[in-house]
């Protein structure tokens, strides 16, 4: 099958001027003297789309996935590279930025439409499903300037997805407009896959990214990191998001040089070279005689697990001081320290306590809320009676709370809590408000805050005829 949309090469450059008047001075200047640093927005990158594929773009904010489609689309030239899109384009790059705002809804529709090459005859054919699909009334007939954001929305969208497009480019458009509204543009989202439409997605959805895309090419600082099918990708980007992306490129920089036992000249990183391999317990390295020696790994306790997450800079911090805690993480089905967790897998939360005074059996606790402030769900070593023994000045404890993540998808905040009891009144020691963030990906929500995972089954029973 041939590539619909095919990228090589593709390098983009802006030059960056400390002050505007250095790029005035820079090209009047005789001796060519140079005034500006060279920005790579994208650098290098590569990938094709076969026809009737959805692929996702995905990558952290400034990792050029909105710079690559618009490239794609022509509104952006690369400095350097080659792109080809081989069918008719609509585009959700910012939504209604084609739109002028002096003109109506419907003088837009048709400028629109005649921009992507539609007659006014095609365009006559298609305004119906446009109008009903947006659904503004006759605030059609009025300038867009009087619009409010969420009549822009539904217009713009309107028009991208009803012209049969046979490439259709969505940059972060699927999170706009009311719960209805997006409904409706995820069931014409299906409408156009099973017709064979090419989509090319850009998003920080997860869930959407694992629904929608049978492949996804991951972005990071401009560059191509790999692209493969959505799971291995998702799992890819949490890496990127914890922190670890010098350990997930030299991951990959291995995974290219195969598996072979021999380095090249040149120094390149063999397993057991003094790296870790994954699954091992030691690390090699290679004693005076030059003969391979195993040493013992560094305790893993030793390392802080909260280097490797999203924490909150603003977190409720407070207590009486007898407790610390100094170190927490989470932890996906793999062990993995991540902010991302899979809808239906298990993962662990992790905390470590330093005490610095004697307590009579402390209490951890963990608590999950939602981004208004509702407590969704926790637990605490008490109520899951748990062996917690008293403590001296000194001591530590290490508290793992594992379980199945079985909330919807969505954004929720981790809270945790070194707490007690003494002479009968509740003593809190530490407490950490809003610690971490907790996005679950899913790509089958359910009624509510949390899926109770039935089981289905259904009888059919035909009537009398």
């Amino acid at each position: 099958m041939s590539a619909i949309i095919d990228v090589k090469n593709v390098t983009k450059i802006y030059r960056l001027y400390d002050k505007p008047i250095d790029r005035l001075r820079e090209s009047l200047s005789p001796g060519h003297k140079v005034l500006h640093k060279d920005f790579y927005a994208l650098k290098d990158i590569s990938f094709s789309v076969e026809k009737g594929q959805s692929c996702g773009i995905i990558g952290t904010n400034g990792s050029g996935k909105s710079t690559i489609l618009k490239i794609i689309t022509g509104v952006l030239s690369q400095t350097e590279g080659y792109v080809n899109a081989d069918g008719k384009i609509s585009a959700l790059l910012e939504l209604g930025a084609g739109f002028n705002s002096e003109y109506t809804g419907i003088e837009n529709v048709y400028m629109n439409g005649t921009m992507m090459g539609f007659t006014r005859k095609e365009m006559d054919e298609r305004l119906p499903g446009i109008l009903e699909f947006a659904d503004i009334g006759d605030f059609v007939y009025q300038p867009v300037k009087s619009y409010s954001s969420g009549m822009f929305v539904r217009l713009a969208f309107a028009l991208a997805i009803n012209v049969d497009p046979e490439i259709l480019i969505v940059d972060e458009a699927l999170s706009v407009g009311d719960v209805f509204f997006q409904a409706k543009c995820y069931h014409r989202m299906d409408e156009l896959r099973a017709k064979g439409t090419t989509i090319l997605m850009v998003t920080h959805d997860m869930g959407s990214v694992m629904k929608y895309c049978d492949k996804v090419v991951l972005l990071n600082k401009g560059e191509k990191v790999s692209e493969g099918r959505p799971g291995e990708m998702v799992d890819l980007y949490k890496k990127i998001l914890a922190g670890q992306y010098d350990q997930l490129n030299d991951m990959l920089n291995e995974k290219k040089a195969g598996s072979s036992e021999t380095g090249s000249a040149g120094g390149s990183i063999k397993e057991g070279s003094g790296n870790k391999t994954e699954g091992s317990d030691s690390i090699e390295t290679t004693d005076a005689a030059g003969e391979a020696a195993e040493q013992p790994e560094p305790d893993k306790r030793q390392k802080l697990m909260r280097s490797e997450m999203t924490v909150n800079p603003n977190v409720n911090d407070y207590g009486n001081g007898k407790a610390e805690i100094y170190d927490f993480g989470i932890e996906d089905h793999n062990g993995r320290l991540t902010n991302l967790v899979l809808k239906g897998e298990t993962f662990t939360i992790r905390e470590r306590i330093r005490f610095s005074d004697s307590i009579e059996m402390p209490i951890f606790t963990f608590t999950i809320r939602d981004k208004k402030g509702s407590d969704l769900t926790g637990t605490n070593t008490m109520f899951e009676s748990a062996d917690v023994k008293s403590v001296k000045a000194g001591d530590e404890y290490e508290a793992a709370f594992t379980q199945e993540m079985n909330l919807q998808g969505g954004e929720y905040l981790i809270s945790m809590s070194c707490t007690g009891f003494e002479q009968g009144e509740h003593v809190v020691y530490h407490r950490l408000y809003d610690l971490l963030n907790l996005t679950v990906i899913s790509n089958k929500n359910t009624v509510g805050v949390y899926d109770m995972c039935s089981k289905v089954s259904v009888e059919y029973r035909p009537g009398h005829r």
